[in-house]
């Protein structure tokens, strides 16, 4: 499905890895953005404090955000912004295609790592609207979730900070969402905000019909 190196079936769940980052549109460029241990220790604790398959999708858009941070550490796509006219012909920009490529290629990651305990990652999906085309990365609820007994994000997050792991931002806590049931699907696309900001999740078929913020 993706190129992903260091996405290994060994269980080596926190060890270095390689990931191709695509980017100036259509995948016509790709650089290769690795992702440090700390880096692994900090995603997989807070994905892991997540109770619920809500959390663990408020978790994903704030851990995406964090790797596209790091990516633009190690490639230009630092310069993107939403949508694809605000940042037309800069180098490192990032369309749909890319957004959609690169998000399916961190969650292939993490659910290879074993990371996710509420959703499988599918191939990312296509909505047609008249003559234009958008792909967003797309998360399947599991049919079973595990019992809600998740440590609290702070503990966690003191945790990592004890092993080394980088600092990071929290987002503060939300309104519990509605529940989820099996087999129900969520876009997560990060083509809808700027640079390094959370991901827009939204339920597939929302998605499909043109839901999302309004940006060209």
């Amino acid at each position: 499905m993706v190129p992903v190196v260091g996405a290994d079936s060994a269980g080596v769940r926190h060890s270095p890895a390689v990931v191709m980052v695509c980017h100036n549109y259509g995948c016509a460029k790709q650089a290769a953005v690795r992702i440090d241990t700390s880096t692994l220790w900090w995603i997989d604790d807070v994905l892991q404090a997540s109770a619920d398959a809500a959390a663990e999708r408020e978790a994903l858009s704030r851990v995406l955000a964090q790797l596209y941070r790091l990516a633009a550490r190690q490639s230009p796509v630092g310069n993107d912004r939403a949508g694809n006219f605000l940042d037309d012909g800069v180098e490192g920009r990032m369309d749909c295609i890319d957004h959609a490529t690169t998000s399916t290629r961190w969650l292939a990651l993490l659910e290879a790592r074993g990371m996710l305990r509420f959703h499988r990652v599918l191939e990312p999906a296509r909505r047609t609207r008249f003559i234009l085309q958008h792909f967003s990365a797309v998360v399947e609820v599991l049919a079973q979730e595990p019992a809600a007994d998740a440590p609290a994000l702070e503990p966690a997050m003191l945790a990592a900070a004890e092993r080394g792991a980088a600092r990071y931002d929290v987002a503060p806590e939300h309104a519990q969402a509605p529940a989820t049931v099996a087999g129900e699907r969520f876009a997560i696309d990060a083509w809808f905000v700027d640079h390094g900001e959370p991901a827009v999740v939204l339920p597939l078929d929302e998605w499909l019909k043109g839901g999302g913020p309004n940006v060209h």
